[in-house]
């Protein structure tokens, strides 16, 4: 059995992954997938200084908490930058390390610095940024499911720079990279850069940005053969 712990994008939570825990479960494995603070079920407790350092510390708490070892560790788009801070931190406790379509930050680099000609757009209020449009080929079901449940999120979670004290976690890793994309594709540098590496698993996968909600069993089917 393993224990999955998933790392959410930007303006989305646990919820996003409703249809990929099942699947994982159904083959006798452990799934975590907490929210960050600010967002989902914790949208109440969002406030201008919740930043990148904040939603590393949630997943902490959660592996603490729940004396977690031995985990599988899956960082989704924004979830890369979260994965990376937890997997510098505790990296005895990381069986894998998986970036899906995922930020893949160097030390003293936050997100707005890896987008490059794609930023993120203007904070609401000064503080909050609003959501990216979905997929285009987001079905109209899940269209209605996500939208009201997708919030502004905290700017500072893309404007901390993250601070690693190790160059590279000394734990086997994974690149799965969405290539169904419409204009600019901000992953494919690292796509690129991780493609060819042998320190490096690397899977292309004919999706859009969120398979967990697009293409569940596609996506869980490339995440059980981590396991």
């Amino acid at each position: 059995m393993a224990t999955y712990l998933i790392c959410h994008g930007a303006w989305s939570a646990g919820w996003a992954w409703k249809k990929l825990r099942p699947l994982l479960r159904a083959a006798g494995h452990e799934v975590f997938t907490p929210s960050y603070t600010g967002l989902g079920e914790r949208a109440h407790l969002a406030h201008p200084l919740v930043d990148l350092e904040t939603h590393v510390q949630d997943i902490l708490a959660v592996i603490e908490a729940e004396g977690l070892r031995d985990i599988l560790l899956v960082g989704h788009s924004y979830g890369g930058m979260v994965a990376t801070g937890v997997a510098d931190r505790v990296p005895q406790l990381i069986r894998h390390l998986c970036y899906l379509d995922a930020f893949v930050p160097q030390d003293g680099q936050s997100l707005d610095d890896l987008v490059g000609s794609a930023p993120v757009a203007a904070p609401v209020a000064g503080w909050l940024v609003p959501p990216n449009p979905s997929a285009p080929d987001t079905a109209e079901a899940d269209l209605a499911w996500t939208l009201p449940r997708r919030v502004h999120q905290p700017a500072r979670c893309f404007s901390q720079k993250l601070r690693v004290a190790h160059a590279a976690p000394a734990v086997p890793r994974s690149y799965i990279h969405c290539t169904r994309k419409q204009g600019p594709d901000v992953f494919a540098q690292f796509a690129d850069r991780f493609r060819a590496d042998p320190a490096w698993r690397f899977h292309a996968m004919d999706a859009s940005h969120s398979p967990n909600i697009t293409a569940p069993e596609a996506l869980a089917a490339l995440l059980l053969g981590l396991g």
